[in-house]
């Protein structure tokens, strides 16, 4: 006979999965931003743009994640919160 046992780590729940992916965000953390936590931005670039992106990376020794956050922290300064 078959035993039917439930594996929490398979099971779905989205309070755990969100938990999951903070977590994950926390730790994968690089830049020096004072927020613990980011927030995915998806953009759409040619494979041609995307292999330069990757390229310009490697050869600075970084990931593109974080030369893009450096890229974005450069042209769009924290000016502080809104009065």
């Amino acid at each position: 006979m078959s035993e039917h046992t439930t594996d929490r780590d398979q099971t779905a729940d989205p309070d755990d999965d969100e938990h999951r992916i903070r977590a994950k965000n926390a730790q994968a953390f690089r830049s020096d931003d004072a927020s613990p936590f980011t927030a995915r931005l998806t953009i759409d670039v040619t494979p041609m743009q995307r292999s330069r992106i990757k390229l310009a990376a490697f050869q600075r020794g970084m990931t593109v994640g974080d030369m893009l956050r450096t890229l974005l922290a450069r042209e769009f300064p924290d000016i502080g919160e809104p009065a």
